[in-house]
């Protein structure tokens, strides 16, 4: 005897809506393929970023630049 339950659903990070999160839905956790690609776009843009306490590598201060 098989059971079957039923699939997970999540909340899609790029919407807010309800997402089926199984191996049924190839964009998962997003619910689509939209809500996948304006994740990506806005890490490619780098709208996200990942907090750090480190100047830059390109800082510059007068003439000299920081290495």
């Amino acid at each position: 005897m098989t059971m079957t339950s039923a699939p997970k659903i999540v909340t899609c990070p790029g919407c807010g809506g309800d997402s089926v999160y199984a191996h049924t839905n190839a964009f998962r956790p997003f619910c689509s393929q939209r809500c996948k690609n304006i994740d990506l776009g806005a890490w490619a843009s780098e709208s996200f970023r990942l907090a750090t306490d480190a100047p830059p590598d390109d800082l510059v201060f007068g003439d000299a630049k920081l290495q």
